[in-house]
C-alpha cells in the first residue's frame, strides 16, 4: 500500500503566528527525548515566534499539521538560500504521531514544493542526537556531509549537515 501524502495524513495547512505557543510546546515534547536538549523561547528560534510570518521570502513555506482534535502535531518549512537549492527547516513530528509516515510525507511535500520553485538540491541541518531523523533522512535518499556546525544555543547543539539533489 503506497504512503499517504501529508495532507491526506492530517490537516496540513499554512503556519500562523497564532501558532507559535502549539509550536513551542511541540518542540518541547520532541526535545525530551533527549537528555540535554531543551527551548529557550526567548533566545532560540525566533522564526517560532512568528511562524506565520518568518517564512514570508518568495516561494517560502511554513506548515503545521493538525491531528484528529485540531491540535499541531507536526510541522515542517522550507527556504531558499541559494538559487537552486531548498533548504528543509523545522521538521518535527509529536511523539505519538511518530511511526504513521507523517515524516516522510512533510520530507516529500517540501521536496515537491522546492522542485515546483526551481530547486536542483535540497540540504537540511540536524540536531547529532536525533539519530532517528537522521535514519529517515538516509532512507529518503539524503547523505550526511562531512560539514557540521556548532551553535550558541542554551542546548550546546552540534548539528550535521545533510544534502539530496533533486
Amino acid at each position: 500500500m503506497a504512503l499517504l501524502e501529508a495532507e491526506e495524513i492530517l490537516g496540513l495547512r499554512p503556519a500562523t503566528d497564532r501558532d507559535a505557543q502549539d509550536l513551542f510546546g511541540l518542540l518541547a515534547l520532541c526535545f525530551a527525548d533527549y537528555p540535554g536538549c531543551f527551548i529557550d523561547p526567548h533566545d532560540d528560534l525566533p522564526d517560532l515566534r512568528t511562524p506565520g510570518s518568518s517564512f514570508g521570502e518568495t516561494n517560502e513555506a511554513f506548515w503545521v499539521a493538525e491531528d484528529e482534535r485540531g491540535r499541531v502535531c507536526a510541522c515542517v518549512a522550507v527556504s531558499f538560500p541559494e538559487l537552486g537549492t531548498a533548504e528543509l527547516h523545522r521538521l518535527y513530528v509529536r511523539p505519538d504521531q511518530r511511526g504513521k509516515g507523517l515524516g516522510g510525507s512533510l520530507v516529500r511535500k517540501v521536496e515537491r514544493h522546492a522542485r515546483l520553485h526551481g530547486a536542483t538540491r535540497i540540504v537540511l541541518w540536524s540536531d547529532s542526537r536525533f539519530s532517528a531523523a537522521h535514519g529517515l533522512y538516509q532512507r529518503l535518499g539524503y547523505n550526511r556531509a562531512e560539514e557540521k556546525r556548532e551553535l550558541d544555543d542554551i542546548s550546546h547543539s552540534v548539528e550535521y549537515r545533510f544534502e539530496k539533489d533533486l
